[in-house]
Parts: C-alpha cells; sequence; structure tokens
C-alpha cells in the first residue's frame, strides 16, 4: 500500500481529498520502530505530531517508586505528540511500542500552515483532540474513586471499544494481548491484586481469562449497566 492510500485509512484525515492527501504525504516521513522501544521519554520529548501506521504504542507514567501507570495504548491510526497551540497530552510522558511500529512523523511547520489552510480539516482534528480528553478525564475519575475490580472493568471495556472483540460462545475476547500485570498497568495496581480481583470476577462470571487473553461476557456486563 502507497503512502497516499495508507494516510486515508486514518479516521482524522477522512475528510481530506486525494490531492490533500497528496500535500500531506509530501510532509510525512516514516520510521520503523523494533518492539520495547522508547520513542519518547520526559527527558527526550520534542514537538512533533506522529501517526501510528502499523503496531501499537503504550503511553504511561512514572510516579515517585517508579511504579508505571498506562495512560493509553494507540494502534494502527491514532495520532499523538505536541506541536505549537495542539497538544494530544503526551507531554512529559514516556511512549513505548508494544511491537514492532512503523511510525508516520510530520514536518510540524508544514503541517500548521497546511491546517491554517484547511478550517474543516483543523476542526475534524479539534473533534478528535475532545474526545481523546474527555475519554482521558473519565479515565481519572475512575481510577480515582472505582474500587478495585470496577476499575478492571472499565479498563476492559475500554480496550474492547478500541481494538474490537472476537465472539467466543457466550464470551468477546478482546483483541489485543493482555498480561495480568500490562493490566496491572493499566489500573494503578499490583498484579498481585489483579489476579485475585481478575479471579473473583471469572468466578462471577463476568469475564474469563487465559494465557495473555481477556474475555467479556456481554450479557453480564449489560445486566450491571456497563455496556
Amino acid at each position: 500500500m502507497d503512502n497516499i492510500q495508507y494516510l486515508s485509512q486514518f479516521n482524522l484525515l477522512h475528510a481530506l481529498s486525494q490531492e490533500d492527501l497528496a500535500e500531506m504525504d509530501e510532509m510525512t516521513s516514516i520510521t520503523t520502530v523494533p518492539k520495547h522501544t522508547f520513542i519518547q521519554t520526559p527527558d527526550t520529548f520534542t514537538e512533533g505530531l506522529y501517526f501510528v501506521k502499523r503496531g501499537k504504542v503504550r503511553l504511561y507514567r512514572l510516579n515517585a517508586e517508579g511504579k508505571q501507570f498506562t495512560l493509553d495504548i494507540l494502534s494502527e491510526g491514532n495520532i499523538f505528540g505536541e506541536m505549537k497551540g495542539i497538544s494530544l497530552g503526551t507531554r512529559e510522558i514516556y511512549i513505548e511500542t508494544i511491537e514492532e511500529c512503523d511510525i508516520c512523523i510530520m514536518d510540524t511547520n508544514r503541517f500548521e500552515r497546511f491546517l491554517l489552510e484547511r478550517p474543516r480539516f483543523m476542526m475534524t482534528m479539534m473533534h478528535v483532540i475532545s474526545e481523546r480528553l474527555a475519554l482521558m478525564s473519565s479515565l481519572a475519575q475512575n481510577l480515582a474513586l472505582g474500587k478495585l475490580h470496577d476499575k478492571i472493568l472499565h479498563a476492559v471495556i475500554k480496550l474492547s471499544g478500541q481494538f474490537g472483540l472476537q465472539e467466543d460462545n457466550d464470551y468477546y475476547r478482546i483483541d489485543l494481548p493482555l498480561s495480568q500485570q500490562e493490566l496491572a498497568h493499566l489500573v494503578g495496581a499490583t498484579r498481585e491484586a489483579v489476579a485475585v480481583a481478575l479471579q473473583e470476577l471469572a468466578e462471577a462470571k463476568v469475564i474469563k481469562t487465559g494465557f495473555r487473553t481477556v474475555y467479556i461476557h456481554r450479557e453480564a456486563l449489560n445486566a450491571r449497566n456497563l455496556l
């Protein structure tokens, strides 16, 4: 797939014409980044706007004790970064590849001019940013106030919306490899506490787990008004 066809797959860019896509292609460079490689740390932050062409990246923070807290997982078509007047909330955080990724890097000066010349596209981008901020606000509130079981359910429902579900009898598998430790990073808890909570949720037939796999029971979650 050539770059112009690829760029048209981004939800953010659906409003663009083929002519606009061709111009955007000229201001984009693609870099392949190996698995478990930092794209950014708080110490190496530089302004830039990025698209994930292939693969998945994890955005997280470290507290004073060095404990990780995952803010988001981004896959193909997602955007992250900071540039003049545009913030996607990625300053001062760690951005690491979960798997080998192809990352598109925008020329910030040219992209800024591109936005100014296309107010409709700028409004679409602002809508995407607003949705991201609303999602992060909801996540922060849930993590601050919710019990561990509720935090886990909130996290897996969010991931099911991002990465999709594969039907498996009465359960649906989240289409993302997910270990207990990775889930612990998402909810700000220890792996041991998450393991106990997952067992209790499985006994309640709300979810079930396998090796790096989480399944949700949609009817059970609907009964709890969570879907």
